[in-house]
């Protein structure tokens, strides 16, 4: 997906395999092309560095929402572990292609950023209602499980969806997406919610750690050096982590009592639905079909392969018909929607390995580190300022790629007016929640989030204001 873009760069029977295009692509740089079989030792290298590109996309939503809905360090442990192990099962049914199922592409799946908001806003209510952290667990999944249908059968209507969700609305929402975040990353600077239960938030100790590898990751982000600039975020963490350390604020008290291997366990914490609270989940699923179709756009970009035409939209279909899968699949086994991430046609470039093989080598790599529990544990004990200082240049780069998306097109009148209503609502109920504490509880949930609140509006005057859709 598009979260970190500009800051690093089934069934037994299977249908025929897509043609077979040449080793290397005339009109890019690759050396190995979509259907070459490179080198062990090539294929090792590109597989290490998009793992590299994508784990912390990967573990940061479930270390987020862990932290925000107060879930004890072993079911935070659990989260990051699923989300790399069902990653990995994601990744392969992408690039494999089973069926109509996947594109084909090297293409990368990960844990989607975007439901980031309105998963914290089911939990916490959920929490605030009576239930245990573990408990509005099992209503979140249940509601990206249904979700999922949505986008799989979005998958089948692409030509026609592309037409309504314009670039304007996609942007527009993608712009949401980070700029709601940003409360959730300067909470975190200051230390979480923990820190503000015992009153040591905002203290001099936890806002200079989390400038400490704000820092690191501006000044690696510039060097000339792409792998600095691909490692800058892990970077950061990583020195975060020992300062972190030494000051006395990981603990890492619990790992003596984890287990060395974890078994994944379907629906292990239950199954819930509740159908005023999944209106932002359906209306992000099908912003996540248009990012899809944007991502793997760029990856058959930069690996030679057609974007337009039958073989084109056949990719799309299936690809967006994967990511729907996946994330049905993340919901039994316990983590969060998955969806493709953009990051990795960065490696691609830099590599000039563009094999769909490759594909194969991530996803048992991701699947073996989320099989250990023990990396989990590892991951969770990181300090909150620590991802604080990583997160908040992530969600400010999400925002960024929303306007990159808007000012690819003409802005004008139409175009502001819709921005600026969108925009406005879609912060102003994020910022002041209690706006709504006077309507019925459906409009709260519909509009309590301000991605669907924003988005929903850019849609519909998109839609109903004269002049052409852009």
């Amino acid at each position: 997906m598009s979260e970190q873009e500009g800051i690093i760069q089934y069934p037994d029977e299977t249908v025929a395999e897509l043609p077979p295009e040449p080793a290397i692509a005339k009109s890019t740089d690759l050396i190995y092309g979509l259907e070459s079989k490179p080198p062990l030792r090539d294929t090792l290298f590109a597989a290490v560095q998009h793992v590299l590109a994508s784990f912390i996309g990967i573990i940061t939503p479930s270390l987020i929402i862990g932290g925000a809905i107060g879930l004890e360090p072993e079911d935070r442990a659990y989260l990051i572990s699923m989300s790399l192990f069902v990653s990995g099962i994601a990744t392969f049914i992408q690039t494999r292609r089973i069926g109509p199922v996947g594109s084909g592409l090297l293409s990368i799946q990960g844990t989607s950023f975007a439901f980031i908001g309105p998963i914290i806003g089911a939990g916490t209510a959920a929490v605030a209602g009576g239930a245990t952290p573990a408990q509005a667990l099992g209503l979140i999944f249940g509601m990206c499980l249904i979700g999922s249908f949505i986008e799989m059968i979005f998958s089948q209507f692409i030509e026609v969806i592309s037409r309504v969700i314009t670039p304007l609305v996609t942007g527009t929402v993608v712009m949401l997406i980070g700029l709601t975040l940003i409360n959730a990353g300067v909470l975190a600077m200051g230390g979480g919610a923990l820190a503000k239960q015992n009153e040591t938030y905002g203290s001099a100790q936890n806002v200079l750690l989390s400038l400490l590898v704000l820092a690191i990751i501006i000044i690696l982000n510039s060097s000339r050096n792409t792998f600095l600039r691909m490692a800058s975020i892990a970077i950061g963490l990583i020195v975060g982590y020992i300062v972190g350390l030494s000051m006395g604020l990981v603990d890492l008290s619990r790992l003596s009592q984890m287990a060395i291997f974890t078994l994944p366990i379907p629906f292990k914490y239950g199954f819930g639905f509740n159908p005023t609270a999944f209106i932002p989940f359906a209306f992000l699923y099908l912003i996540t079909t248009i990012e899809s179709i944007g991502d793997l756009t760029a990856t058959s970009v930069v690996t030679g392969q057609p974007i337009q035409g039958e073989t084109y939209f056949r990719r799309m279909r299936g690809g967006v018909l994967g990511d729907g899968l996946n994330s049905f699949i993340a919901a039994i086994f316990n983590t969060f929607p998955n969806t493709t991430f953009s990051q990795n046609n960065g490696v691609i470039q830099l590599t000039g390995i563009g094999s769909r093989y490759v594909g194969y080598f991530i996803a048992v790599i991701l699947s073996i580190l989320g099989l250990f529990p023990i990396i989990g544990g590892v991951l969770q004990a990181i300090p909150q300022p620590v991802l604080g200082g990583a997160t908040i240049i992530m969600f400010g780069s999400v925002a960024t790629a929303g306007i990159k998306i808007v000012s690819s097109i003409e802005i004008g009148r139409r175009e502001t007016l819709i921005l600026a209503t969108s925009l406005g609502l879609g912060l102003g109920v994020t910022f002041a929640p209690d706006l709504l504490s006077g309507m019925p509880i459906l409009i709260k949930n519909i509009f309590g989030s301000g991605i669907s609140a924003g988005g929903i509006c850019a849609l519909v005057l998109n839609i109903l204001l004269p002049g052409e859709r852009k």
